[in-house]
C-alpha cells in the first residue's frame, strides 16, 4: 500500500496537539482506548472541511499531493449507518465512503504554522483528510467515526456468527469497545443491547448453557445505566428460571434489578421487565433460606436509613407482587380447568405465594413506605380466588395488622373502603367476614386504632351499625375497643331504636370493664346536661396564652347552655378542643383565627354544630380534607378562610353546598 509523502502527512504519535492520555490509533480489529481521560458527545453530522488524496507512486500525483497545492472543500458529512456520505454528493464527496472500505484512522500531526487539527481515513484507493477548527472538535470525529466503524463490523461478525464460542467472543469484544470509547452517548449503550436482542432471538435454540451465562457476564456492565431491553429480560428470565440457584443470579443480576426498581417508571409498557424481576424473586426464594434472603433483598432496596430514598422502588416492588399474585392464581385455575390438579405441584405453588406474602409484610415494617403501601392496597387489588383463599388472607394479616397499628392517620385510615360503599380490609377480618380466622383478633386491632384516633365520629359510628353484632360479641370477649365503641354509639345517640340501646347497655354491662366504662359514660352525660342547661354568658372569649386544657376546665365549671358567641382568636388550641365545643348547643359563633385548629376538629365540628352561622378559620392550618366537610353546616352565612390551603375546586363546591353563604373571605388562598 501506497503511503503519503512525509511532508504531508507523519505519524500521530508525534502529534503535540493530541489529547493527552488519549490514544490516536484504531487497527483493523481492536480499539485502543481508556476510559479515563476527556470525553467527547457523538457527532452524527457536521461540518468540517474535506480533501480526498490519491495513494499513487508517480511524482506528478506527489506534487499535487503535497501541502502546497492541496486543495479543501466544505461539506457537511453524514455519519450514517453504513457510509460516510455528504448532504452535497459532489468533488471529493461525491462517492460516500463505506465503513467496510476504512482500513485505519487516526490522528495527523500539523504539518504547518496554521496549526491545522486533521484526521486522517485511509481507504483502498487513498485517504480522506478531515480538518476541524480545534483539537476538541477534531476528536470528536475521530472517535465518532471509530465507534461508528466498529460498530458496523461487529454487527456485519455478529449477525454471521453461527458458532455459540464465536458468538460470545464478539459480543465481548463489543461491549469492550463501548465501555472504553470516550464517546458519551446513549447510543454507546443502547445499540449493543439492541444488536444482543436481536441476536439473542435468532439464535435461541444454538446458545448453549455455558455460552448463556458468558453473554450475561458480557452483558452486565453495560446495564450498569442502563435497563435491559425486553429480548434480554426473556434472555435473563429464562436463566433465572432454569438455573435459579446459579451464581449468576446473585452475582450480577442483583444490580440490574436494583436498577429497574429505582427508576422504571411504568412496568405496563415493559411487561417482560417485570416478569423477569419476578423470575429473580423467585430464583431468590430458591436458595437456602429463601425467605430470609428474599426479605433481605427487600431491606436492600429500601437502604439502612430510616427513610428509603429512591421512591419508585415500594410501587414498583408492589406492582411485581400484584402481577405474581394474579399469575399464581391464573395459573391454579388454568390446571383446575384442563384437569391438571394431579400434575399441578401445590407446594411449590404455594411456596411461590408466601414468596410474595413475605415481601408485602417486610415492605410494611418500614415506617415511611407504610402510607403508600397502604393506599396502593386499599382498593384490595387482588382477584376473588385469593380472597377467598385462608393461605392467602393469613399470609396478609402481618401486612395489614402493621398498617393497622401505624399511629398515622393517612396509614390507618386505608384499612377502610377507599370510597364510601366500598368494603376494605376493615370489613374483610370482620368476625363472620370471608377472611376472618382468628376470631376478630386483627379486626379488634384495626378496631381500637381508628376509635381512638381519627374515627370517634358520627359517620364512621354510623357505619358500624351494619357491624353491631362483630361489636357486641367482642365486647362481651372484654376487648376495650369494642366497649368504646358501643358507648359512642350511646353518647352521640347513634341508635334510634331503644331495644338496640338496651342491648347495648346490658353487653357492657356483662364485663368489669365494660361497667366502669358505662359509669363513666354516665357520668359525662350528667355533666354535659348541666354544661347545656340553660344559663350562664352568650358571649365568652379566652385569652392569647389559653390552652386545650384551660379551655375544657372551663366549660366543665358550669353552665353555658346560652353561650352562642364564642372566640378562640390567637390561644394556643388545637382540634383537641373539637370534643369540648360540640356539647355547646347554642353555638353560633366561633373564631378560630390564627389557632391551630385542623381538619379533624374541622371535620368533628361540622357533624355536630348545625346551628353555627359564623366561622372564623383565618391562618388556622385546614386544608381541603377538613374544608370539605363544611358542606353540611347548611345554616352557615359567613365564613372565613383567609391564608388557608383552600384549593379553587374546594371553594367552588362549598359555594353549591352552602345555600345561606352570604359572605366568605378567600383572600391569599388558590381561589382567591
Amino acid at each position: 500500500m501506497a503511503t503519503l509523502p512525509d511532508a504531508c502527512v507523519s505519524s500521530s504519535s508525534t502529534d503535540p496537539a493530541s489529547l493527552p492520555g488519549t490514544p490516536t490509533h484504531y487497527g483493523s480489529t481492536t480499539l485502543s482506548m481508556k476510559t479515563a481521560g476527556p470525553k467527547c458527545k457523538l457527532i452524527n453530522e457536521g461540518d468540517i472541511q474535506v480533501c480526498r488524496l490519491n495513494h499513487t507512486r508517480t511524482i506528478v500525483s506527489k506534487i499535487m499531493n503535497s501541502k502546497y497545492l492541496r486543495r479543501w472543500e466544505s461539506h457537511h458529512i453524514v455519519l450514517g449507518h453504513n457510509v460516510i456520505r455528504s448532504q452535497t454528493p459532489t468533488g471529493f464527496m461525491e462517492i460516500s465512503v463505506p465503513y467496510s472500505s476504512i482500513e485505519d484512522v487516526h490522528v495527523v500531526s500539523r504539518w504547518d504554522a496554521g496549526q491545522k487539527f486533521c484526521i486522517r481515513i485511509t481507504i483502498q484507493d487513498g485517504s480522506l483528510l478531515l480538518q476541524a477548527n480545534n483539537s476538541y472538535l477534531r476528536d470528536q470525529w475521530l472517535y465518532s467515526v471509530q465507534w461508528k466503524r466498529h460498530m458496523y463490523k461487529y454487527e456485519k461478525l455478529l449477525k454471521n456468527a453461527r458458532r455459540p464460542e464465536v458468538l460470545v467472543k464478539e459480543i465481548k469484544g463489543m461491549i469492550d469497545v463501548s465501555l472504553g470509547t470516550p464517546i458519551q452517548d446513549a447510543s454507546v449503550y443502547q445499540f449493543p443491547l439492541d444488536l444482543v436482542s436481536e441476536l439473542l432471538q435468532q439464535n435461541a435454540d444454538v446458545i448453549t448453557k455455558l455460552a448463556h451465562e458468558n453473554i450475561i457476564v458480557a452483558l452486565t456492565p453495560l446495564l450498569e445505566n442502563n435497563h435491559p431491553t425486553q429480548e434480554i429480560c426473556d434472555f435473563f428470565s429464562k436463566h433465572c428460571k432454569n438455573s435459579p440457584r446459579s451464581s449468576i443470579v446473585i452475582e450480577l443480576f442483583t444490580p440490574v434489578v436494583h436498577r429497574i426498581l429505582k427508576h422504571n417508571m411504568d412496568f405496563g409498557k415493559y411487561p417482560r421487565m417485570r416478569l423477569f424481576v419476578q423470575e429473580y424473586i423467585q430464583a431468590l426464594n430458591c436458595q437456602n433460606d429463601g425467605i430470609r434472603v428474599v426479605n433481605t433483598f427487600v431491606k436492600s432496596m429500601h437502604g439502612a436509613g430510616s427513610s428509603c430514598p429512591h421512591p419508585r422502588v415500594l410501587p414498583n416492588i408492589v406492582a411485581v407482587c400484584l402481577a405474581a399474585i394474579y399469575n399464581c392464581y391464573e395459573d391454579k385455575k388454568t390446571a383446575m380447568q384442563n384437569n391438571l390438579d394431579r400434575s399441578f405441584d401445590h407446594v411449590e405453588w404455594k411456596t411461590r405465594l408466601m414468596c410474595y406474602g413475605a415481601i408485602l409484610e417486610t415492605a410494611s415494617e418500614y415506617e415511611d413506605w407504610r402510607c403508600v403501601l397502604g393506599s396502593l392496597l386499599q382498593p384490595i387489588p387482588f382477584p376473588d380466588d385469593a380472597i377467598a383463599d385462608q393461605d392467602f388472607t393469613s399470609s396478609m394479616k402481618p401486612v395489614i395488622g402493621n398498617i393497622a397499628k401505624d399511629s398515622n392517620c393517612d396509614v390507618h385510615q386505608t384499612v377502610l373502603g377507599i370510597r364510601e360503599g366500598k368494603e376494605g380490609w376493615f370489613h374483610l377480618y370482620c368476625p363472620g367476614g370471608i377472611a376472618c380466622d382468628d376470631e376478630g383478633e386483627l379486626w379488634g386491632i384495626m378496631l381500637a386504632t381508628l376509635i381512638r384516633c381519627c374515627c370517634r365520629r358520627k359517620k364512621f359510628l354510623i357505619g358500624m351499625t351494619k357491624m353491631i353484632g362483630p361489636v357486641m360479641l367482642l365486647a362481651l370477649r372484654d376487648t376495650v375497643s369494642a366497649m368504646e365503641v358501643l358507648c359512642a354509639m350511646l353518647e352521640f345517640e347513634i341508635l334510634e331504636s331503644q331495644d338496640m340501646k338496651m342491648q347495648l347497655i346490658t353487653t357492657l354491662q356483662s364485663t368489669s370493664d365494660g361497667k366502669k366504662m358505662y359509669a363513666a359514660l354516665c357520668d359525662r352525660q350528667i355533666a354535659l346536661r348541666e354544661l347545656q342547661q340553660k344559663g350562664g354568658p352568650k358571649k365568652l372569649t379566652l385569652p392569647s396564652k389559653s390552652t386545650d386544657t384551660d379551655l375544657s376546665k372551663m366549660l366543665n365549671s358550669g353552665s353555658f347552655g346560652n353561650l352562642e358567641c364564642l372566640s378562640l382568636a390567637f390561644t394556643q388550641v388545637t382540634s383537641a378542643c373539637a370534643h369540648d365545643l360540640i356539647k355547646l348547643p347554642s353555638l353560633r359563633y366561633l373564631n378560630l383565627w390564627s389557632t391551630q385548629f385542623g381538619d379533624g376538629g374541622l371535620q368533628l365540628l361540622s357533624e355536630h354544630l348545625h346551628k353555627l352561622q359564623v366561622l372564623n378559620l383565618c391562618e388556622t392550618p385546614v386544608t381541603d380534607k377538613g374544608l370539605s366537610s363544611l358542606a353540611a353546616l347548611k345554616n352557615l352565612r359567613k365564613l372565613n378562610l383567609n391564608s388557608t390551603s383552600l384549593s379553587a375546586l374546594t371553594f367552588e363546591g362549598l359555594k353549591e353546598k352552602l345555600p345561606s353563604l352570604q359572605e366568605c373571605d378567600v383572600r391569599y388562598t388558590d381561589a382567591w
